[in-house]
């Protein structure tokens, strides 16, 4: 039996990422080790990279490189080409110039993000602009397109370890075509070492999170599909999904209401603004009990929601 209506003070706590609590002393008992950068040296075959604080920070150290001018403008292209885009990344933007979701005479630079470990497919068409692209693959860590793509056509690419790891931090910046200059200050040690020691942990496990991932989105994807409500993104056999995300169209769902429904039972999660969408965690903490206490909370809600 779930508890679908729990005290206030005693609710589950459920990321998008899959740092749970108990990775808090896990993470801090870890041997040092650089099992990771053996990792990233052979998957960049050799190309240079960066680690940083997160994955601002690596945006921001890219947008840096570019002499940007106030009146420039990056311009944002998504996987859905919808208008959301986080703000983690605009604000990022916005300390140097303009941003647009087209491209304008103005457009100085690309960024382009592979929304939720969903590529965007159109990377070579892009590159044909001769303008700088950054790619945005903080939620497509181990995603990749059909040529291989995702993250090596950009003259830059930024990930976020959170979002696929059980870490409270770290990103990386890969530079595969550095037009100018580009100054980085890599984190600290001892942070750098903990990043370090926890990512070589997890790296070794890299087919059981892809394939646990890939798992609890075909489970998820039949549980809600049961209620009508269907996936946002076809899987691919290249994807590895950031989150489970689905369509409400037809249901006149008030998302709001559904997403402050799933926070105040410990369930962080969001609307896709813009289209009649949601989306809910779907990382390989997850338990199958963890993925059937989302579907219930679903199907409660459908039950009180009044609209």
């Amino acid at each position: 039996m779930f508890i679908l209506n729990p005290d206030p003070y005693s609710l589950p706590a459920y990321r998008i990422g899959p740092f749970r609590t108990a990775d808090l002393s896990i993470n801090h008992n870890l041997p040092d080790s650089c099992v990771f950068d053996d990792y990233l040296w052979e998957r960049f075959n050799g190309k240079k990279y960066f680690y940083t604080e997160n994955g601002r920070h690596a945006i921001n150290i890219a947008l840096s490189s570019l002499f940007l001018q106030p009146d420039d403008v990056i311009t944002i292209l998504t996987t859905t080409g919808n208008f959301y885009i986080s703000g983690c990344v605009t604000k990022e933007i916005e300390k140097f110039c303009r941003w647009s979701r087209e491209i304008l005479p103005e457009t100085k630079a690309l960024l382009v993000n592979h929304e939720f470990g969903h590529p965007y497919r159109e990377l070579s068409l892009l590159k044909k602009l001769g303008l700088p692209i950054i790619e945005d693959c903080a939620g497509a860590f181990f995603s990749q397109d059909e040529g291989c793509h995702t993250g090596a056509i950009g003259d830059f690419a930024i990930y976020s370890f959170p979002k696929m790891f059980p870490i409270q931090v770290g990103g990386l910046l890969v530079i595969n075509n550095s037009r100018g200059h580009v100054r980085v200050n890599e984190p600290k040690q001892p942070l750098l070492r903990h990043i370090r020691n926890v990512m070589s942990r997890h790296i070794i496990l890299k087919n059981e999170i892809i394939a646990q991932r890939i798992y609890n989105y075909n489970k998820l994807s039949e549980r809600f599909g049961s209620l009508g409500l269907l996936p946002r993104f076809d899987l691919t056999s290249d994807s590895v999904p950031g989150v489970f995300m689905f369509r409400t169209n037809g249901k006149r769902i008030d998302l709001p209401s559904l997403k402050k429904y799933y926070w105040d039972r410990g369930v962080q999660s969001s609307v896709f603004y813009g289209e009649e969408a949601f989306f809910i965690p779907v990382h390989q903490a997850l338990t199958e009990s963890d993925l059937d206490y989302f579907f219930e909370l679903m199907q409660s809600f459908l039950q009180t929601d009044t609209r």
